[in-house]
């Protein structure tokens, strides 16, 4: 069941709100002025229910922006989402999501994590122009271009020790796509990543 708080949904032009959705925003919103989407009815979501049948809701091509910190680890359908997401956005809209890398030893103690995130995770359902090994595509074509790809290494209090080595760490690795390659190849499970973010733009193609 879905609750629109807001009556966001009932909009006679979403198209001309220019909207930033943000999936499960959870307790406290990423960007202020996005629109909250969770399965819990905290005060900072605006529309509350699963983000698949709420993204069903909206019409396509009618938004800007999609964002996500830390919330698709927790889905079980990572296609079906993309697809949803894919089919919302405008032409030259992005996603920005947030995950926590496969290196990451919190990601185990969560019982609630359904699936991993390494660098080549999107690479499976879209279009990759920038890393270097190629993936198949198992019959998925979505319009999505990834556009960037950042891996975050930093440590939890009180390890602030280990944040500033991580901090450094994550300059030198994201200062070309080789060396993002490099490392998780061959230093991954020698030097732990806390965190992925990936930026991805909808094509041109509209088939979707």
């Amino acid at each position: 069941m879905i609750e629109d708080k807001r009556g966001i949904l009932t909009s006679p032009d979403l198209s001309a709100l220019n909207l930033i959705l943000e999936l499960g925003c959870g307790e406290k919103k990423q960007i202020t002025d996005s629109i909250g989407i969770d399965q819990l009815n905290f005060p900072s979501v605006d529309i509350v229910g699963d983000a698949i049948e709420v993204l069903k809701c909206f019409p396509n091509q009618t938004i800007r922006r999609i964002s996500s910190y830390h919330f698709f680890e927790h889905v079980e359908d990572l296609e079906c989402l993309l697809t949803e997401c894919s089919r919302v956005l405008v032409s030259g809209g992005t996603i920005d999501i947030v995950v926590p890398h496969f290196s990451n030893p919190y990601f185990y103690s969560d019982y609630t994590h359904k699936r991993f995130f390494g660098l080549y995770t999107f690479s499976y359902l879209c279009s990759t122009p920038t890393l270097r090994r190629k993936v198949p595509k198992y019959g998925i074509a979505l319009p999505l271009i990834l556009k960037d790809v950042h891996l975050n290494f930093r440590g939890e209090r009180p390890f602030y020790l280990r944040h500033a080595i991580g901090r450094l760490f994550s300059m030198l690795i994201n200062s070309c796509d080789y060396l993002k390659e490099f490392y998780e190849i061959n230093l991954c499970y020698l030097i732990s990543c806390h965190e992925i973010k990936f930026v991805l733009e909808k094509s041109n193609d509209s088939r979707i």
